[in-house]
């Protein structure tokens, strides 16, 4: 992996929360008051929850596509024992196993909206929530200029042909050559397990709705400020993005981090990486660089909005959840 500079680590200035208030601004009295109330406490409401940064001249805002949980026994090198222990010691075991977010993050500078993975679309789990995560920004996909796809796992690219269609039609997209050559390949899907076969046919069907596809090769800038940053090892061509300017920045990471495992062990996977040595190599590198840096991470799975840092306590890694919210 090339050297990752100091600049790609900066910081950045938390801007707010988006979304209404739970309740309206009208003054409620007497027993319409309390059926108010009553019915609230009965029927919590439903909020499509988005959170803005702003870093330099471009404004981030962390959408998800929904949840899903994923079993204890998924995360090789623990046993699930090991890890349901682990989701109890940080206050989030679930009956259920470890639950995985799947957020995307919208770049805009004012004049290009860039979307960084598309989501699961229902394919797993309770997702399908980013295109009315979208609307609450009031927006459709077809104002997407460019989509950047970190890898071509199902949960990060169903939401570009759902329904068996192009739903970004205007959008340019990006993805590591590694890995559409990965998922393009017949000799790689007849050997691969049943629960990668979901990805390797999405795959087809993004190659085939997608003709402005750019399979792009390495580090490279896609508009000035955003650019490519090579992970490989969570896939073939596992990419993060990195957003700068005006001395801010912040990178995504996609599934270089997984919630309850991460960081504090390198060697512990998730059952759908590929190259366990190459993921554990990269995590080695790029957990103690982040944690001097202090940089700003976007992780996928992460709770949302899966803004945080990689911080070294007392000789081991944990996940410092970032003061975004109601920030100057």
């Amino acid at each position: 992996m090339p050297q990752l500079s100091r600049r790609a680590f900066a910081g950045a200035l938390p801007l707010g929360l988006l979304g209404g208030s739970l309740l309206g601004g009208a003054t409620i009295e007497g027993a319409s008051a309390l059926a108010a109330t009553q019915v609230t406490a009965k029927s919590p409401v439903s909020v499509t929850p988005l959170a803005q940064i702003r870093i330099g001249r471009f404004t981030v805002t962390a959408l998800t596509d929904g949840y899903a949980d994923m079993p204890y026994d998924y995360f090789p090198g623990r046993t699930g024992a090991e890890v349901e222990q682990a989701a109890i010691s940080q206050f989030t075991a679930r009956q259920t196993g470890v639950r995985f977010l799947f957020n995307q993050y919208l770049i805009e500078d004012g004049e290009r909206r860039i979307l960084i993975d598309a989501g699961a679309a229902g394919s797993i789990g309770q997702t399908g929530q980013l295109p009315d995560a979208l609307n609450a920004l009031g927006l459709q996909r077809d104002q997407i200029d460019a989509v950047i796809v970190t890898h071509m796992h199902q949960d990060h690219m169903g939401g570009l042909i759902l329904g068996g269609k192009n739903n970004f039609p205007k959008a340019e997209l990006y993805i590591d050559r590694r890995d559409v050559t990965h998922w393009t390949d017949p000799a790689k899907r007849s050997g691969a397990p049943d629960y990668l076969q979901t990805s390797f046919k999405m795959a087809e069907e993004v190659v085939r709705l997608y003709p402005k596809l750019q399979a792009i090769d390495g580090e490279r800038e896609i508009v000035p400020g955003v650019s490519i940053v090579d992970l490989t090892g969570h896939t073939p061509g596992h990419i993060g993005v990195r957003v700068e300017d005006g001395g801010k920045s912040m990178i995504m990471v996609s599934d270089m981090i997984f919630p309850v495992v991460h960081p504090a062990a390198t060697d512990v996977f998730f059952l759908f990486e590929q190259d366990r040595a190459a993921a554990k190599a990269m995590r080695d590198r790029f957990f103690p660089r982040a944690a001097s840096e202090g940089a700003l991470i976007a992780a996928t799975h992460m709770p949302f909005p899966g803004l945080g840092r990689v911080v070294a306590d007392h000789g081991e890694m944990r996940w410092q959840v970032a003061d975004w919210a109601l920030q100057d």
